[in-house]
């Protein structure tokens, strides 16, 4: 059964905060508003969210174009997550295959995704949808406030 997927809107608030907690970035309802009123005006990116069977938000993709001068555009999964009590069943390959139809649409070449060396289960999901691993690196970040 092809798992339904669709444009997020602000009214995923609360259901996008849930799963971004599960994904490790703990979010309220009020926080999700605002990060997705700023995201969702971006030209060059899209929400997606897939449905369960009962019309419930079971997992949220970001997709977003990349331009850089020294390498060729591509488009990036930024931000993926399937609530995990509806994990195998579809709903991260939908959430995928909307992304790269998505990427498609705008003209990008290739895709790209990054995952956290210790989301163990996320590699061989990836691998087994096509992609292939081509770097590891270091994330550094510095507070500006």
């Amino acid at each position: 059964m092809a798992v339904p997927v669709r444009t997020m809107t602000a009214r995923d608030a609360a259901e996008v905060a849930a799963l971004s907690g599960q994904l490790g970035y703990p979010s309220t309802r009020e926080e999700i508003e605002r990060r997705f009123a700023a995201a969702s005006g971006e030209p060059d990116a899209a929400l997606f969210v897939a449905e369960d069977d009962e019309g419930r938000v079971a997992g949220w993709a970001h997709v977003v174009g990349r331009r850089f001068l020294e390498t060729d555009a591509h488009a990036e999964i930024i931000g993926l997550v399937v609530d995990a009590r509806r994990r195998r069943r579809g709903v991260g390959q939908a959430l995928v295959s909307a992304a790269e139809d998505w990427a498609r649409q705008h003209g990008y070449p290739a895709i790209r995704v990054r995952s956290n060396t210790a989301r163990i289960e996320a590699r061989p999901f990836y691998l087994k949808s096509g992609y292939e691993i081509t770097k590891t690196q270091y994330v550094f970040r510095k507070s500006l406030g």
